[in-house]
Order: C-alpha cells, then sequence, then structure tokens
C-alpha cells in the first residue's frame, strides 16, 4: 500500500496497516507557501495548525496569568511585561522539529518507507513520484490512501502576494507588529487572539458572520470578549486591494457600508478558507470524483470511485478538518483493508474546541441546527453564564463564560448540543464527549456530583432554560 500524504492521518493508515503485516509506503512533500515556508513530516497539525497553534495561544494566557498574579500578591511588574517574538518563534520551531524528527524515526522502526516526494496517478495503480532534484520514479501498489490534507485558500485580490497564512505565522522570522487578519474562521480567531494578547494591535476583518457552521449565539459572545480585550472588528467588511508601501507596510483598502476606507498594517494575515491538495494528483483522470474545492467524494468506507483508492481526512468532501477524526478513519481503514475489522468510523459526536482567548469547547449541534432538526417547540435549553472561582481576585471573566445544553424534549431530553465558553473549554469537553455518545440526558447530568469549585461543575449545575425567560446570569459559588 502506498500512503500519499504525511500527516496525522495517512501516517496512522501506514502505521495500522503495517500491524498487519503489510508492506507500506508513505509519500509525502511540502509544496512551498508562496512567501516559501516549507516544513518537515507531520502534516498541518504538527507543523502549521494545532501543536504551533496551542503553544503560542498558551504564550498569550500566561502573559494574562502574569498580570492576576499582581492581584494575588506576586511581585510583577504587570505593565512592563512583552512578548519576545523571536524566542517564541525559536522555542516553537525546535519542538515542532523534534516532533518531525520523531514521527521519521517512528516510520524506520516500524519498516514504513519514506519518501520525501511528490506523487501523481500515472494508471490506478500507478504514481510517480518526484523528488526535490527532479528525479521521476514509478512506483506500484494494490492500494492507495490519499491523505494529503488542505492549505489556506487566497481570495483574487490585487496585492493578496503580499500576505502571509497560518502556514506562515509560526515561523515568521520578524515582529508581526500592527496586523490585519481577513476572514473569521477559526484560524482567524485564533490567530487574532493571541497576536492580540501578545500586545499587537490587532484588527479582524470579516465579510459576514464569526465562527460559521459553530453556534451563534456563542460565536458573537467570542467576538464581544475579542474586542472587550483589545482586539479590533471591522464589519461588515470586504478587502479589495492591497499595496505594499516603499517602507515595508501594506495599505489595505476595503469596503464598508458602500464606501471604501483604508489602513495601514505591518503583517496582513489571511484565513478565509482552506482547499485539498489533490489537483496535482491527477485524480480527476481516473475517475476519482471531486468538488469544486478539490475535496474528493467517498462512501462511507472511504473509498472513492475507483475502489481500491480510499481517501481520509481534510482532503474529503463532507468530514470534519480535525486531526483526531483523521487519526481514527485511518486506523480503522487499515484494519478493514487487511484485519477483519467492518468497523466504519462514527463522525457523530465529534468534540473539537476554538482555542480563542476565552475558549469554545463543543460537541453536536449549534442551539439553531437543533432547531432545525428537531423544531423548536421540542428543544430545551439550559444555560448558564458564570465566573470561574481563579478570576474573582483579579475581577476578571465575570460572568463571561457560558455554559450551554441543548435538549431534544422528545428523547427524555437527551443532550444534542454541548457548548462551553471558558479557560479549558477543551479539557473540560473532552470528558463529556463519551457522555453524550452514550445517550446522556440532562437527568443524567443532574444526577451527576460536581467537583467543587471547579469551572466544569457548572455544567452538573444548569437549571435555567432559555424558555423560562429566566436571568442566566449566575451568583454566589
Amino acid at each position: 500500500m502506498i500512503v500519499v500524504g504525511g500527516g496525522s492521518g495517512g501516517l496512522a493508515a501506514a502505521k495500522e496497516a503495517v500491524a498487519h503485516q503489510k508492506r507500506v509506503a508513505v509519500c509525502d512533500f511540502v509544496t512551498p507557501s508562496p512567501q516559501g515556508t516549507t516544513w518537515g513530516l507531520g502534516g498541518t497539525c504538527v507543523n502549521v495548525g494545532c501543536i504551533p497553534k496551542k503553544l503560542m495561544h498558551q504564550a498569550a494566557l500566561l502573559g494574562e496569568s502574569a498580570k492576576d498574579a499582581t492581584h494575588f500578591g506576586w511581585n510583577i511588574d504587570a505593565s512592563n511585561l512583552k512578548i519576545n517574538w523571536s524566542k517564541l518563534v525559536e522555542e516553537v520551531q525546535s519542538h515542532i522539529k523534534s516532533l518531525n524528527f520523531g514521527y521519521k524515526s517512528q516510520l524506520k522502526s516500524e519498516n514504513v518507507t519514506y519518501w520525501n516526494e511528490y506523487a501523481s496517478f500515472v494508471d490506478p495503480h500507478t504514481i510517480k513520484t518526484v523528488n526535490k532534484k527532479g528525479q521521476q520514479t514509478l512506483r506500484t501498489a494494490e492500494n492507495f490512501i490519499i491523505a494529503v490534507g488542505g492549505r489556506p485558500s487566497l481570495p483574487s485580490i490585487p496585492g493578496i502576494e503580499h500576505c502571509i497564512t497560518s502556514d506562515d505565522i509560526f515561523s515568521l522570522p520578524r515582529d508581526p507588529g500592527k496586523t490585519l487578519v481577513i476572514g473569521a474562521s477559526y484560524v482567524a480567531l485564533e490567530c487574532a487572539g493571541f497576536l492580540s494578547g501578545f500586545g499587537y494591535d490587532t484588527t479582524v476583518m470579516v465579510r459576514s458572520i464569526l465562527l460559521r457552521g459553530f453556534d451563534q449565539e456563542i460565536a458573537e459572545m467570542i467576538g464581544y470578549y475579542m474586542q472587550d480585550h483589545g482586539t479590533k472588528l471591522i464589519r461588515p467588511a470586504i478587502p479589495t486591494q492591497i499595496v505594499k508601501l516603499p517602507d515595508g507596510r501594506l495599505e489595505v483598502t476595503y469596503s464598508r457600508d458602500s464606501k471604501e476606507e483604508k489602513e495601514v498594517f505591518d503583517t496582513v494575515l489571511v484565513a478565509t478558507g482552506r482547499y485539498a491538495v489533490t489537483e496535482g494528483l491527477k485524480l480527476k483522470e481516473l475517475g476519482v470524483k471531486t468538488s469544486s474545492s478539490h475535496k474528493i467524494y467517498t462512501n462511507e468506507k472511504d473509498e472513492t470511485a475507483v475502489p481500491h483508492i480510499h481517501a481520509i481526512g481534510d482532503c474529503v468532501v463532507g468530514k470534519p478538518e480535525l486531526t483526531p477524526t483523521a487519526i481514527q478513519a485511518g486506523k480503522l481503514l487499515s484494519k478493514r483493508l487487511f484485519g477483519q475489522s467492518t468497523k466504519l468510523m462514527d463522525y457523530h459526536l465529534v468534540p473539537t474546541t476554538v482555542f480563542t482567548p476565552l475558549e469554545y469547547g463543543t460537541i453536536g449541534l449549534a442551539e439553531e441546527q437543533a432547531i432545525e432538526k428537531y423544531g423548536a417547540d421540542n428543544i430545551e435549553v439550559y444555560h448558564a453564564h458564570f465566573q470561574p472561582l481563579e478570576q474573582t481576585i483579579p475581577h476578571r471573566l465575570q460572568n463571561d463564560c457560558y455554559a450551554k445544553l441543548v435538549c431534544n424534549k422528545k428523547e427524555n431530553e437527551r443532550i444534542v448540543g454541548f457548548h462551553v465558553l471558558s479557560p479549558n473549554a477543551g479539557e473540560i469537553t473532552q470528558g463529556f464527549t463519551t457522555a453524550l455518545r452514550l445517550g446522556a440526558t440532562k437527568a443524567d447530568i443532574d444526577d451527576t456530583v460536581g467537583i467543587h469549585p471547579v469551572t466544569a461543575e457548572n455544567l452538573v449545575l444548569l437549571n435555567i432554560t432559555k424558555r423560562s425567560g429566566k436571568d442566566p446570569m449566575k451568583t454566589g459559588c
């Protein structure tokens, strides 16, 4: 078997296949970004996604915690805190390189062949690979898994070549300075969040809504929180031109309320969406069907229109663009191909977290999605605003945090949507996922004894419904 793509999903599939005594090769090649950024084995998550994002998010949180520390008696000059961008990038990239090395070593130790070469199909069982020197090799296999992931999309705007993306920000050799983030995706808001947390003058340009596909009530809460803590939002607005000035700064022209406006920034980061990196694979010639964003159509068994060519992860139509789902799908696919398993990947109730300054963890349906699916009369929403104990002394997050359980009344108030906006939301959400997958109802949560005084306790104490019209602001401990 040949796996095309050395990200989390592809590597997981390769290692699982080897465990079934199959000969496996991984072919991975990173085309440099328009700004020339490239990276090693491991895919988006390791190099330019989850890992560096979470580390920079943590760096921003530490800066805020240092300010909080003064309220707890620590003698810290909070007015003089300053991020050392070069040091941060150095440490983050050092950790990433250690992961790259670890992946290479693991493939070698598990007898997975690794080719750092660009692949394209010649026929249904043959690929042509090209290395950095331009040398071509034909390679054949009985089965293929395409796990090439995605890259940031760039809108067609004059001067877009002067912008960076999430492919570049985590290794940016210079201080980003005054930054404009174009887009309202989770990538856009996460990057804007940590840049603002570092003290950079940061603006987010939003075309319409924040966090499309997520619960819109909470998306707006995130926007308000970020604005209250220094991030500027320009909305609704559309960039129309970017001009590089003689001093290297970027003048951005944009349209807002039918008026043209301009502003100058040191850095412009574009995060308006992503596309699947499949165009160069020559899949159409084989009969493999792809979408307008180059994503691959598959069936429930991860098979493309050519049965022995499979696809998993971010490059597949309709699948969550999440590392853990790609890993799970890869493992299960190899078990079906080479083991005795028939188990399919279950994409129902997959948890995720948006690492904005105030984290947002979610499982299942947004409130509006639940209403659309089950009807407003059949939905009961339990909710509360709250303040973590740790923030009472520094007087932060005063009822900025929010928890919401969306329940289907016709199924004994089974929880169909879980939402929490708070510090460490990811840690909280992971634990509740199993309960929801096992069909947890509101009564099950009510019967759960909380741990006092922790943030997650607020989820098991929810007793106010939206329908009641009562104030959800929590008082007392």
